[in-house]
């Protein structure tokens, strides 16, 4: 299934139903009166967070979403069938935002959360509405109130605990495979990764937390160089960024400051998360090369330094450990906030 995490469509409530304007005919009843029954209402807009889905690719081939609109009114005071709404299913982490594509609208971030985006209109009185002691027989009913409309965007941004960022080819597909039933293309070659992966890596039976990898960033990425920063949304949810970094490159410095400048000129609070760095292809360093390139990295950033190679795992039961523990920790700390 082909990954699409933004999509923009229209969306209409249904209109009210119209009220009748009607009298009573009955045979040796001489003043039946007014009978005209009001309008239904018309159908919403619903959209429903549900966890079967991870993309929004089926609203790149349906753009449109119409409610029907409420059934007019009757005599005999009959009133119109309300329409029933359209509920619009759509991932879990999935943002709403108005056609300015700033504006949030509602934030879908939990199974089973609903919104109303759209109300539909009101049906409109019939003549029975009218009546009184000085208006007998009115002959005024209403149209229905006409439904909402508006165009959105759809903004999906993937739930996870930890968020794996870095360099092209610093070996992200490679660990995510390693640690996780997921399995991301890997090559030698730069950007193999072109849209998110996920990965579920389960260290016991009662401890579990999900992985997001995102393409490979670069120097100007938030000026859209490379695939840009588009995709850095994904991880703005994680309780910790895992930073990896290829190890046997050598300016390992000069690839964290890369990537911590594009995270701080992309905003949305990501600078500011819990960081691990995780020193990766240790197998291809010697051990003088790997204690500098570790020291020096500990210096320039302040946060933990992991060494590990995905491709022999060597080191990666403690990294596993380690991010259990921050992700433990972000749990808890929401659960006591909540």
């Amino acid at each position: 299934m082909k990954f699409l995490d933004q999509a923009k469509i229209y969306v209409r409530s249904g209109d009210g139903g119209d009220g009748v304007t009607a009298f009573r005919r009955e045979k040796y009843i001489e003043f039946g009166g007014p009978d005209g029954g009001n309008g239904g209402r018309g159908g919403d807009i619903i959209f429903e967070a549900v966890p079967n889905l991870n993309t929004l690719i089926d609203f790149r081939y349906t753009q449109h979403f119409r409610a029907r609109k409420g059934g007019n009114g009757a005599g005999s005071d009959r009133t119109g069938a309300a329409s029933p709404p359209i509920v619009i299913k759509v991932p879990i982490g999935t943002q709403i935002m108005d056609d300015d594509r700033e504006t949030l609208l509602a934030d879908l971030d939990e199974a089973g959360k609903r919104v109303t985006l759209c109300r539909g209109g009101d049906g409109g009185y019939g003549n029975a509405n009218y009546k009184s002691s000085t208006n007998r027989a009115p002959r005024r009913s209403d149209k229905g109130w006409p439904g909402e409309e508006r165009w959105v965007w759809l903004r999906l941004k993937l739930i996870a605990d930890v968020g794996l960022v870095g360099l092209p080819n610093a070996g992200k597909s490679t660990f995510l495979s390693v640690v996780s039933a997921a399995r991301p293309k890997i090559a030698d070659y730069p950007f193999t990764t072109l849209h998110p992966q996920l990965g579920v890596v389960r260290l016991s039976m009662t401890e579990e937390f999900v992985v997001a990898d995102i393409p490979g960033l670069i120097e100007g990425a938030h000026e859209g160089t490379g695939l840009g920063d588009r995709f850095l949304g994904h991880v703005e949810r994680c309780a910790v960024l895992l930073h990896l970094i290829d190890g046997a490159a050598g300016n390992v410095v000069d690839a964290w400051r890369t990537i911590r400048h594009e995270l701080v000129a992309y905003g949305g609070g990501l600078a500011e998360k819990p960081e691990i760095i995780a020193l990766n292809k240790s197998d291809a360093m010697t051990p003088r090369e790997a204690s500098a390139r570790r020291a020096a990295l500990q210096k320039a950033s302040g946060a933990p330094v992991v060494m590990i190679s995905a491709a022999t795992r060597q080191g990666v039961p403690e990294l596993l450990r380690l991010l259990q523990d921050k992700v433990t920790a972000a749990r808890r700390e929401a659960d006591t906030e909540s």
